[in-house]
Order: C-alpha cells, then sequence, then structure tokens
C-alpha cells in the first residue's frame, strides 16, 4: 500500500519537472530540469521493481542513470563552450 502512494507522489514530481523541462526560461533550466526528471525517473523504476518484485528493474534503472551522467556531462559542456 505505501508503495503505490510513492509511486503516485514520484509521478506527480516526473511531472512536474517534464513541465520545468517545457518551459523553462533558459538552456541551463532545461538541463536541470532533465536531470531531476531522470533521477527521480530511476527512483519510479527503483519503486516499481519493489512492487512488483522483479529485480531486472534495479538493472534498468543502473544504466539509465550511467547514460544520463554522461547526456548530462555533454550537456553541460555544450552549454559551456558550444559546438
Amino acid at each position: 500500500m505505501a508503495i503505490t502512494i510513492f509511486i503516485f507522489i514520484i509521478c506527480a514530481g516526473l511531472l512536474i519537472c517534464i513541465l520545468r523541462m517545457v518551459l523553462g526560461p533558459t538552456m541551463a533550466d532545461r538541463a536541470i530540469a532533465m536531470d531531476t526528471a531522470t533521477t527521480v525517473s530511476v527512483a519510479l523504476l527503483v519503486l516499481l521493481g519493489l512492487f512488483f518484485d522483479r529485480y531486472v528493474y534495479l538493472d534498468v534503472s543502473l544504466v539509465y542513470s550511467i547514460i544520463s551522467f554522461v547526456g548530462l556531462i555533454a550537456i553541460a559542456r555544450y552549454l559551456e563552450k558550444g559546438i
């Protein structure tokens, strides 16, 4: 029961992050919102793994967080120097 409530709360946070990505005034705000959204979605994947008792969700969340980190570094370099 508690995991279901946490899943709904995290989905609400994910929607707020997506809204910030769409309406962000600067590119840096959008990049931070994207990073926050990926962190929240990793937490959602972990909770879904606990809810469905499937450990593959934990592996997927780990790979997703690594790919997100590499993507954020690329975006930060682009914002700092340009291409």
